[in-house]
Order: C-alpha cells, then structure tokens, then sequence
C-alpha cells in the first residue's frame, strides 16, 4: 500500500516514465529535428556539388533551388488537403491528386471560354485565369462533397475498413482521370500559348519569372490563412476536435458530418488552386495528379501528417531536391527522389518533423 501510494503520489505512474522517456528519445540525438534538418541540408548541398561536378554552374543550380521553392509551394497547397482528410477521416485519399488535375483543366476550359484580357503587370495571364481560378475551386470542391456523400460516407456509416476506404479512393483516382482524358483528350496543354513570360532581373544574375513569385507568394498566403483559420476559427477548433477524437466531438455537440464537409471543400479546392500553378508554371497534361501524388504523400509524411507548416516546409525540401537532381539525372527520377528522402527522414524521426508523439 504505501508502495502504490507513493507510486501515485509524489511519484511518476509507469504510463507518466515512458512518456517521459519517449519524448527525450525524440527530441535527442539522432531523432531530433535539430540532427535530421542537419542531415537534410547536408544532402541537398550533395546535391549541389554534384551538379556543380556534372557541369552545371553555381547560377543554374540557384535558379534550380529558387525553382524547388516554387514546386514545392504548389506540393504544399495539394499537401495540406492530404493531410486534412487523413487527419479527419483516417484513412490516405489517393484520388486527391486528381483534385489537382480536375482544378487544371477547369481553369483551362473558363480560359477558352472567356475573353482574354491584357495579361496582369508583368504576369503572363490576365484576369480570366482568376476567374477561372475561383471557379475551379468551387467546382472542385463540389466534386469532393459529392463523392463523400455517395462512396465515403455510406463506407463510413457501415464502419467499413481503412483500407476499404483507401482502396475506394484508389478506384476514384482512376475514374477521375479517365473522366479528364474524355473531356479534354490526352494531349498537352497551355493556359496562354505563344504569349511571352518575360523574366524578372534580380541580383546575383538571377532570372525568375513573375509567375513564380505569384505561384510561392499565393501557396503562402493560403498556407497562413489555413493557419490562422485551423487555430482562431470555430470550425477550425471543431476540426482539430474532430481530428483528434471523433466521438468525444459528437458528445461536445460538433456536427462531425458538417467539419467533413468543411474538410472536403478546403481540400479539394487548395488541391485545384495548386493545379492551376502547376499547369500555369509548367503545362497541362492529364497524368500530372499521378505524377504528383508521390511528392505530395512524401512532403506530408516528412513535414509531419496533421500539421500544416509540417507539409509547406515538408513539400518545399522534396520540391528542391527533385529540381536539383535533375541537374545530374533525368527528371523521371524526381519522384524516386522524392521517396528516397521520405524514407532517409521516417528512418531518423518516424512522426515527421513537426509533429510530436
């Protein structure tokens, strides 16, 4: 008796010691963020002499530095979705890239439609693309709550299996891109075909079109207002609730179903935002959700799947690293890439880098 009094008294509990213990073995040593970010810079500077020794010089790799940053803006808006849905629903959506690919070509065909205007400052697209922007946000999103009312929900209500629900969302990914390969055909396209980008002089040699600031800066944004919105909000503080203990949420009052609903829509349309920078900063091509998925799931995981600047810093180390090796390899290998250093981080720190047991 006096052993358990102690125990539960002026002692710690044994549940109380291993916390303890796995927190000082995450926050030490080699599963320390502090030690990983240092393995991580130590890598990407590898990948910098190794294309400085291929033959690409100092000022090319910086603009393919400056190039990663803006990919992995665009990762992180489709990133944050991924780990919104999962954070919620508990289970990977694999359908979500299509999101990006669906908000893409949504855009394109308003830009078809709409009268094109004088192109905006020294951006090349005018003000249909904003247009066609919101639109396929809202469009999107749409998408998104409609297949959650007629696949996941029922899926849910029936108590079916996470993986029932992933390799539901599988077979939406399919569906999605066959349905954009009929309306739109298999070929490449351009929001503005033939109208000049002209690029932004700035120090050091540097050029970088103003439609990759506007991509970075517009993922920033977004990034901070999810921020701001997931932790001053009502529905934000509902979503975490909902996040972290559905049940208890349902007993608190919180309409389970209606934060869903609100996860979908932000989702889904950050996701179709970040399609539209793609497709604007590169070009459209049916397959580019596909492609994308792989960095999107690696930038979560490493950032830290439930946090938001986890995916933005997360997506913005697999967008660097998958420009700078194709300064010594073909791009078809930026994906492998990208999975390369998802592993090397859950090897060291398996929760990611921002997030806490």
């Amino acid at each position: 008796m006096a052993e358990s009094a102690q125990t539960t008294g002026g002692g710690l509990s044994p549940e109380a010691s291993e916390e303890d213990a796995v927190h000082a073995r995450d926050t030490g040593g080699m599963r320390s963020r502090r030690f990983v970010g240092i393995v991580l810079f130590c890598v990407l500077a590898a990948m910098w002499l190794a294309g400085w020794y291929s033959g690409t010089s100092a000022q090319e790799m910086l603009s393919l530095t400056i190039w990663g940053v803006m990919l992995g803006g665009i990762l992180a808006l489709g990133g944050i979705g991924l780990t919104l849905c999962y954070g919620v629903l508990k289970f990977p959506n694999f359908a979500h890239g299509e999101f990006l690919t669906l908000g893409a070509y949504v855009t394109y065909g308003m830009v078809l439609v709409l009268p094109q205007s004088n192109p905006i400052w020294r951006f090349s697209f005018g003000w249909e693309l904003i247009i066609g922007l919101l639109l396929a946000a809202v469009v999107t999103a749409g998408v998104a709550i409609l297949l959650d009312r007629l696949l996941y929900r029922p899926l849910r209500r029936h108590q079916s299996p996470l993986v029932l629900l992933a390799m539901a969302s599988l077979g939406m990914e399919f569906l999605l891109r066959g349905i954009v390969y009929l309306l739109w055909g298999s070929d490449f396209h351009f929001y503005y075909s033939g109208r000049s980008n002209p690029a932004l002089h700035l120090p050091l040699g540097l050029r970088l079109q103003a439609d990759q600031l506007f991509v970075f800066a517009l993922a920033l944004i977004l990034v901070v207002a999810l921020y701001w919105m997931l932790t001053r909000t009502r529905i934000g503080k509902a979503m975490r609730a909902t996040a972290d203990n559905p049940d208890l949420a349902q007993v608190r009052g919180i309409n389970t179903e209606q934060v869903i609903a609100w996860t979908w829509t932000i989702g889904a349309g950050l996701a179709a935002i970040g399609g539209v920078m793609y497709g604007l900063a590169s070009q459209l091509r049916p397959d580019m959700g596909f492609v994308l998925l792989l960095p999107l799931f690696a930038g979560v995981i490493m950032g830290g799947i439930g946090s938001a600047w986890g995916a933005l810093v997360g997506s913005i180390i697999i967008g660097i690293a998958m420009q700078l090796t194709s300064a010594f390899l073909s791009p078809a290998y930026g994906p492998a890439v990208a999975f390369v250093l998802m592993v090397l981080v859950l090897l060291m720190r398996p929760q990611g880098l921002f997030v806490q047991r």
